[in-house]
């Protein structure tokens, strides 16, 4: 599978957004991940809506927006509304029945969606999901703030997630040249990196060697 690489918002300089997203464009990422946190889920507080809608007008690349909050279903129509092309939620969060009424309202928007587990979490708790998501978003350190240390369990994980679905599967959290080469040969082929890509010399390098 092609391997995508999405540049995590997050650790973006937020003075100068528009200028960090052409610049990721340029250096050739294919997405923007957006990591929404509420206080609740997890112990940080970041963006909303509005702060996506100004992406949108900034941006040509798909925003995958990730709604690290409690209630997702509430606030996915407003982040659909506000220009999100792909939004994941946590298996932490919904119900089965509560993440297919969500598959539902995104697949008339035309909206891809995507299912996230915790470090924590066991990978039976989403094979249920397996069938209603359009890809999946393995976290590889425990959500809630930026530049954390990758967590090698996440790679046996991945491998046992491939064997079963065929899809996109997304890695986030410590990502860098060297744990990008253990996820995707795990089978990962979307690759979230933030302090990585936006810390670095030559973001264009960065993004070619996680590549």
């Amino acid at each position: 599978m092609k391997i995508k690489i999405a540049a995590s918002i997050l650790s973006a300089d937020f003075s100068k957004l528009g200028v960090e997203l052409k610049k990721v464009k340029l250096a050739g990422a294919d997405l923007i991940h957006v990591d929404v946190m509420d206080g609740h889920f997890v112990p940080n507080i970041t963006i909303g809506p509005e702060v996506v809608k100004f992406m949108r007008q900034s941006t040509p690349l798909a925003l995958d927006v990730h709604l690290m909050i409690q209630n997702p279903a509430k606030y996915v129509e407003v982040f659909v509304n506000a220009g999100s092309d792909m939004i994941t939620v946590h298996i932490e969060t919904v119900s089965l029945k509560g993440l297919q009424a969500i598959a539902k309202r995104l697949k008339r928007r035309k909206v891809k969606l995507g299912i996230s587990l915790n470090p924590g979490t066991h990978l039976a708790k989403i094979k249920p999901a397996l069938g209603i998501v359009d890809f999946v978003l393995v976290m590889s350190v425990n959500p809630g703030f930026g530049g954390q240390v990758f967590m090698p369990k996440a790679i046996n994980k991945i491998r046992q997630l491939r064997a079963i679905f065929a899809k996109d599967i997304a890695v986030d959290g410590g990502i860098n040249s060297a744990t990008a080469k253990l996820v995707k040969q795990a089978g990962a082929n979307i690759l979230v990196a933030g302090s990585y890509i936006f810390g670095a010399k030559n973001i264009k390098q960065a993004i070619n060697s996680l590549r």
